[in-house]
């Protein structure tokens, strides 16, 4: 598929004209995680709507607003809120922010998800830094008439998940006496969630957490150059380690964490 980059340089260019100055680190918040946003201080809204080609979030508890200020001394431009493939949206769609990002000039970009527990070892509550990804879904946001632009018809993803940000979350999360996990995410479109023999494949192939987001825009931002960060709250244990999942889990210590080393990362790139 072609991508359509005047509709890309079109979105950036309107919120360039709003926010004047756009900071090198931008933010996305995944699901039951978009409070984060409230710590921005000299903040602008911007909502997703507004911005002319910009898909909207559906999925729950996706605000649907790019949010741009300071925490400490670093500006930050939050998505609050992210799009999913299973919203309906192409691939092309689910990664357009980030391709806007980029176009605006972003270099650092910091992902965020809950995720199912596939590591029998881990727990509700775990904050988990990503290493490396497994894709089965066969779509792909690189798919169709490459960028030239934005990067290389095929791109190297050794690197993906920047070694430099992942061992300076390691560092933050040792001074300020965070738990931490490292480990591989595995990707699944939804909106279904996987069944158990699903889940003991993919623990058998290596995978520590499952998640329906993150994979795509980690492509779209490698093919980009940018530098990712990645970091999986585990809300539930995955299908067939209890009878059933009911709910997502947001425990306020493991909050408190998550808030800790995010704004330590902010700080700090």
């Amino acid at each position: 598929m072609i991508k359509n980059t005047e509709q890309i340089y079109k979105a950036a260019e309107y919120i360039k004209n709003i926010i004047k100055t756009v900071p090198e680190t931008a933010l996305v918040l995944g699901t039951g995680l978009g409070y984060f946003a409230d710590f921005i201080e000299n903040k602008q809204i911007i909502p997703y709507k507004e911005i002319p080609h910009f898909p909207v979030s559906t999925a729950p508890d996706h605000a649907g607003q790019l949010v741009v200020g300071n925490i400490g001394e670093k500006s930050v431009m939050i998505m609050q809120g992210r799009i999913h493939y299973y919203e309906g949206y192409s691939m092309d769609e689910v990664v357009f922010p980030i391709r806007v990002m980029k176009a605006l000039g972003i270099k650092n970009l910091f992902l965020t998800n809950a995720a199912g527990s596939v590591n029998l070892d881990y727990r509700v509550g775990d904050l988990v830094i990503l290493n490396d990804h497994i894709k089965f879904f066969n779509d792909s946001p690189l798919r169709g008439e490459n960028i030239d632009s934005f990067g290389p018809r095929f791109n190297d993803m050794s690197d993906a998940y920047t070694k430099k940000l992942r061992e300076m979350a390691k560092t933050i999360a040792k001074s300020e006496n965070i738990p931490i996990r490292e480990g591989v995410y595995s990707y699944m479109p939804g909106p279904s969630f996987e069944t158990p023999a699903e889940i003991r494949m993919l623990r058998t192939l290596g995978a520590d957490v499952v998640g329906m987001s993150t994979v795509p825009e980690v492509l779209c931002a490698a093919h980009s150059g940018m530098k990712i960060f990645a970091v999986s709250f585990v809300t539930n244990l995955a299908a067939g380690i209890l009878d059933e999942i009911k709910e997502l889990e947001y425990t306020d210590d493991s909050k408190d964490n998550f808030n800790r080393l995010i704004k330590g990362m902010i700080a700090q790139v």
